[in-house]
């Protein structure tokens, strides 16, 4: 089991990263929250992983946080979760605004998030719910702290996360200023996350 790996970063996408370590290069799959702490290219960066092996394919998954590897390795115990929908829900939400959607039984939060229907939605808060409770307390410390603060730094921190990618600056507002309106129409928050998810799917087309 490969547990962690460091190296030179070679390039970065909306979904993976390749990793230089000693002459081997590594094509590391990653959640959108890992994207937003990555360095410039060719610079060092250490990730947390997880290997899935498969009949065809032998799959890297990373993550700059242990705590998101932890919660990785718990939504693809659950039944009906593989890893590219587990990806898929620490793309859209970070460890803490999970924890909330599962202790407020917010299944419109979580049907938003890709390939999460409402059956799906229903079993994961039911499955999970006594599984995250150390996150709880936690959580709420952050919603104090962060009470304070404004959308803006979401928004600006999504701007940074495209121009991260390679995208222009003009693009990358642009593609923000579309994501907010969307969001804004479906009385969403701004979160960071979501902002770069529906920017990246709207340039992508």
């Amino acid at each position: 089991m490969i547990g962690r790996i460091r190296g030179t970063l070679l390039e970065k996408h909306s979904n993976q990263v390749l990793v230089d370590v000693n002459g081997l290069a590594y094509e590391v799959a990653v959640p959108m929250s890992t994207l937003f702490h990555l360095p410039e290219n060719g610079q060092t960066v250490s990730l947390h992983t997880h290997l899935v092996v498969r009949e065809d394919a032998q799959l890297l998954y990373g993550f700059y946080e242990l705590n998101e590897r932890t919660l990785f390795r718990l939504l693809i115990k659950l039944n009906g979760v593989g890893p590219k929908m587990a990806l898929g829900i620490l793309s859209g939400l970070n460890i803490h605004e999970l924890a909330n959607c599962v202790r407020q039984d917010d299944v419109n939060t979580l049907v938003r998030l890709p390939g999460v229907g409402k059956k799906t939605a229903e079993r994961l808060i039911v499955e999970l719910r006594d599984k995250l409770t150390d996150w709880y307390q936690e959580t709420d410390q952050l919603e104090s702290v962060d009470s304070g603060k404004s959308s803006g730094s979401g928004y600006q921190d999504a701007e940074s996360a495209l121009i991260a990618l390679g995208y222009k600056p003009q693009d990358a507002g642009k593609a923000i200023s579309r994501a907010a309106k969307k969001l804004e129409e479906n009385n969403q928050s701004l979160e960071t996350s979501q902002l770069v998810r529906l920017a990246l799917r709207d340039m992508t087309g």
